[in-house]
């Protein structure tokens, strides 16, 4: 069976800038969509069938994320200072679940497929939580001169979180090449669970 990658990672977010430097933690979520069959390559078929639409084609899971931000400019001796910002973020998880129960020598397989792919996105969420700490790190104390409507400010802002948007997209991108070449994590996950394998053969 020749084998269509269907694993993808879609970073989506209309960056509303914003950042705080105090505590906060991004929110969680997984989302799920269904899929079925009695042995790996028919759950995998499934998830070609039933995997979530990307860009022109099916994927098998992907993370997506929704960025806002809450800030507070002050005008100060002619200029403008970002005095706070605090970040809302939430990640999503968008994961396989299998409806129904499955044959004692699927399961396995099963497991070790979906434990492999979440660990995958995870990484994803990994990237795009660096992403905002580093918007945090250049965001709060951000100062212009000569800038008492704070409009420049927010254009020198708009610049560097375009710089580190691109480089998160870069880093998942980098990523997943490797992740998804032949030899690669998500390559072999799906080989063992098309050939029955929990282990890839030496």
């Amino acid at each position: 069976m020749k084998l269509v990658w269907l694993l993808a990672i879609a970073s989506v977010s209309a960056l509303s800038p914003a950042i705080a430097r105090a505590d906060w933690k991004p929110a969680e979520k997984i989302v799920t969509y269904p899929v079925s069959g009695k042995t790996g390559i028919e759950l995998y078929r499934s998830i070609g069938e039933n995997g979530p639409k990307v860009g022109v084609g099916r994927v098998i899971a992907y993370t997506d994320f929704d960025l806002k931000w809450s800030r507070d400019y002050q005008p100060r001796n002619g200029g403008c200072v970002l005095a706070s910002a605090k970040p809302f973020l939430t990640i999503t998880y968008r994961l396989p679940k299998v409806s129904g129960k499955l044959p004692p020598e699927t399961q396995p397989l099963w497991e070790a497929f979906i434990a492999g792919v979440e660990k995958h996105e995870r990484v994803h969420g990994e990237i795009i939580l660096d992403m905002v700490k580093k918007i945090e790190a250049v965001s709060v104390g951000l100062t212009t001169s000569d800038d008492p409507a704070c409009q420049k400010i927010r254009e020198v802002l708009t610049q560097k979180l375009g710089e580190l948007s691109q480089e998160q997209r870069r880093r998942s991108r980098e990523f997943d090449k490797v992740e998804m070449s032949d030899g690669g994590n998500v390559h072999q996950l799906v080989l063992r669970l098309v050939n029955g394998q929990t282990e890839m053969s030496e």
